[in-house]
C-alpha cells in the first residue's frame, strides 16, 4: 500500500445491472482515481439484502457488477476491487458502531423514509441501520475521501458523526472522511421524467439506459426521451430539463461543452439531436460490453482477482477492527 497516497473508498449495490447514470455519475470517474489515491471499491452485496433478493439472480448480479467494474476500466491490480460479503470485518465493525449510533440520528435519514414507503411490506432493521454498515465500510479502510452524490451526503455526515463520537471516547482510532471534491461526475436524470434521477429500479423500461443494453435498444430509448414543445437545443435546467439532461449525457461521452453542443445542433430538430446522443452513448458502451463478455467468459481470471482483492481488503480492514476491539475492551482472539 502506498503510504504517500490518501485512501479513497466507494462501491455500488449488487442489484440489477448498472445504468448509464451509474456509469457517468460515478464509475467513469473512478477509473483514473488510482493515480492520485489508494482506492478500495466494493461490490456492496450486504447492503443489497435490505430488499428481498432471488438468490441465484443475486449471485449472478454481483459477479456481473464485478465484471462491469473491470470492463469499465477499474484495473483490479491497481485498485482493490472486492466483495463486501467476503470480508467479515464489515459486519463485525457495523455491530460495534451500532452501539455508538443513536436511534434519533437514524430516524432522520431521508433514504430510510423513502425506502420505507417504497417497501412498506418489508421495513426491516437492516434498512434502518443501513447507514451504520456504510460507516463501517468507510472507516474500516481509514478512508480520507469518499465520492458522494447528493443522495448520499447525509450518510457521509452520519459516518463522520459516529467516527468523531468514537474518537472522542477512545482517541484517534478512525480517520474522519471528507467528501471527494474532484470531478464527481454528472447527475443523470430519467429519460422519461427528467425531474427524477435515472434509476435501475424504475418501472418504466424506457426511463433508464442500462450498460448492457444493445445498440438498437440504446438508440430507441433516446429517440423516446422526453423533451419539450420547443425545438431549440439549449441548456436550461429549469425551462428545458429533458433537453438539458440529454445535453449533459452527450457532453459526458463526447467531451463537448454545452456551447459546442448548442452550436452543433443550431437549426436542427430534436430528432437529429436524440439520434446523435443515442449513437454517441452506444459507441461509448461498445468496448465496455465487449470487454465485459470476455471477462464473464474468463472464470479463472475473475476468480483470481476476487480472491486476491478479498484478501487485501481483509488484511487492511482487520488492522482497524483489531484496534477497535482493543479500545472497547473486547478479549483478543487466542490463536
Amino acid at each position: 500500500m502506498d503510504k504517500e497516497k490518501k485512501i479513497l473508498y466507494s462501491g455500488m449495490q449488487a442489484t440489477n445491472t448498472l445504468t448509464l447514470g451509474n456509469y457517468l455519475g460515478a464509475l467513469k470517474n473512478w477509473v483514473k482515481m488510482h493515480e492520485e489515491y489508494e482506492c478500495f471499491f466494493g461490490v456492496m452485496d450486504l447492503h443489497s439484502l435490505t430488499v428481498r433478493q432471488e438468490p441465484a439472480e443475486f449471485r449472478k448480479n454481483a459477479r456481473s457488477l464485478y465484471a462491469l467494474y473491470v470492463a469499465a476500466g477499474l484495473d483490479p491490480e491497481q485498485n482493490c476491487v472486492y466483495y463486501q460479503s467476503h470480508v467479515p470485518t464489515h459486519a463485525q465493525l457495523a455491530w460495534i458502531l451500532n452501539c455508538f449510533t443513536y436511534m434519533g440520528e437514524l430516524s432522520r435519514m431521508t433514504q430510510f423514509k423513502d425506502k420505507s414507503q417504497k417497501h412498506a411490506d418489508n421495513v426491516n432493521a437492516g434498512l434502518f441501520t443501513y447507514p451504520v454498515l456504510m460507516a463501517a465500510d468507510i472507516l474500516l479502510y481509514q478512508a480520507d475521501v469518499v465520492p458522494v452524490g447528493a443522495d448520499q451526503k447525509q450518510h457521509l455526515e452520519i459516518c463522520r458523526d459516529i467516527a468523531e463520537r468514537f474518537n472522542a471516547i477512545y482517541g484517534d482510532v478512525f480517520t474522519i472522511p471528507e467528501p471527494y471534491m474532484g470531478n464527481t461526475g454528472a447527475r443523470i436524470m430519467s429519460l422519461q421524467d427528467p425531474d427524477k434521477k435515472m434509476s435501475k429500479s424504475d418501472e418504466n423500461p424506457n426511463a433508464a439506459v442500462m450498460l448492457l443494453d444493445d445498440r438498437d435498444t440504446i438508440i430507441r430509448k433516446f429517440k423516446r426521451a422526453v423533451t419539450d414543445s420547443d425545438t431549440a437545443v439549449r441548456y436550461d435546467e429549469e425551462a428545458k430539463p429533458g433537453v438539458s439532461n440529454l445535453m449533459t449525457i452527450y457532453s459526458c461521452v463526447t467531451g463537448k461543452t454545452m456551447a459546442d453542443i448548442e452550436s452543433e445542433f443550431a437549426g436542427k430538430g430534436y430528432g437529429d439531436f436524440k439520434m446523435a446522443v443515442g449513437e454517441a452513448v452506444a459507441d461509448e458502451m461498445a468496448p465496455i460490453q465487449s470487454r465485459y463478455k470476455e471477462l464473464m467468459d474468463d472464470k479463472t481470471y475473475i476468480d483470481g482477482r476476487i480472491k486476491e482483492n478479498d484478501e487485501k481488503a481483509y488484511y487492511f480492514s482487520n488492522k482497524t477492527l483489531r484496534k477497535v476491539h482493543k479500545k472497547v475492551g473486547l478479549t483478543e482472539l487466542i490463536k
